[in-house]
């Protein structure tokens, strides 16, 4: 009998033996600071990207799209989704990364970045605007007049290339760009303090910047006469028509010097918004390494942000200290903007020889 026991005990070892069991890891809560209250303003600016006061309206106004319905496991609040999100833009760093910044894990990180960029971008109707009375576009000539004395404008247009990760398939090719580099054309029309106030943001980046003005609304607007006599500064890639006014290419005479002189530097103002919007948040000069609708998404989001920063008068902070360039400023910026080859319509237009013969002659 006790053999018998031995043999029986000895079975149930060897069984348990092969048997594998699946060891879960612990639940870890990681610790969550408090940023908006850790950092002094200045301190704050730089890792975020904007003052604690211009976060603090932000986060009223997208407060409702954040909130968790209670408070189980541990749920973010909406500041610290508004704080990991800011964190991302300021850095591009991995998910990874920002979720221990935050005291994120690395899923709820990627979704939380997504939720609140979306949440942004909603706001885009009120923060991005385009003149359409009277009275606005009458405002918006009167601010470009004042740069370099070129009447009638109430927009200086162009677009910039805003690197990402190759979105596979069988389209991912029209993504490559001239510099050979992934990256979406993004077309703006600025005003005169820089602000965005219009924005094309889907096109691949073997787009033309006259492709993607030539498909888009704002052109049939203009077409249609909404805008009255204003008209837009483009560079050489455009056609030159009734509305849109590129630089001469051989200017000849004093007045056409003149007019090349005023074009280039009222236009400088679309040139100078893509610094400061890009500087603030280097996630668009580094590259967006999320799927494409995401990057679609982020790229609206952090426009609003640069309106309403600008509207309120915020500099651009300096680069925060764990921010890593694989080159200096200028040349990532450079890299951004790829000229494009001149337009093959005609640049003969009847209406710039009226305007350089009617207004800019009398300036000499």
């Amino acid at each position: 009998m006790q053999r018998l026991r031995r043999m029986i005990n000895n079975s149930d070892s060897d069984d348990s033996e092969d048997e594998t069991y699946v060891v879960r890891r612990p639940r870890w809560i990681k610790e969550r600071n408090n940023y908006f209250y850790d950092y002094d303003d200045e301190d704050f600016r730089i890792r975020f990207r904007l003052s604690k006061a211009a976060a603090h309206n932000l986060l009223i106004k997208i407060e409702d799209h954040l909130e968790f319905i209670s408070e189980r496991n541990q749920s973010i609040s909406p500041i610290n989704q508004l704080l990991a999100t800011l964190r991302f833009y300021a850095t591009n760093n991995s998910q990874l990364t920002i979720g221990d910044f935050s005291g994120l894990s690395t899923p709820t990180a990627h979704r939380i970045i997504h939720r609140v960029s979306a949440a942004i971008a909603s706001l885009n109707h009120e923060y991005i605007k385009f003149p359409n009375t009277q009275q606005e576009i009458r405002q918006n000539q009167r601010e470009f007049y004042g740069i370099a004395r070129f009447p009638r404008v109430i927009g200086a247009m162009d677009c910039t290339h805003v690197r990402i990760s190759s979105p596979g398939g069988d389209q991912a090719e029209l993504f490559r760009n001239r510099k050979g580099y992934f990256s979406i054309n993004v077309q703006t029309i600025c005003n005169a303090n820089l602000e965005i106030i219009d924005i094309v943001a889907r096109w691949p980046g073997s787009a033309h910047d006259s492709t993607i003005f030539n498909n888009c609304c704002r052109k049939a607007k203009f077409e249609a006469g909404d805008y009255g006599e204003g008209i837009l500064l483009v560079d050489g890639g455009y056609a030159a028509t009734s509305y849109s006014m590129p630089p001469l290419e051989n200017p000849g005479t004093a007045v056409e010097q003149l007019y090349n002189e005023s074009q280039i530097r009222t236009r400088n103002a679309v040139e100078r918004s893509y610094g400061v919007w890009k500087r603030r948040f280097p996630i668009l000069a580094l590259g967006l390494r999320v799927k494409l609708d995401k990057a679609l998404v982020i790229i609206i989001a952090t426009a609003v942000l640069h309106n309403i920063l600008r509207q309120r008068g915020e500099t651009v902070p300096p680069d925060d200290p764990g921010l890593i360039l694989p080159a200096p400023w200028e040349a990532l910026l450079q890299n951004g903007q790829i000229s494009c080859e001149r337009s093959n319509t005609p640049q003969r237009s009847r209406a710039r020889e009226l305007l350089i013969n009617n207004h800019f002659r009398n300036l000499i």
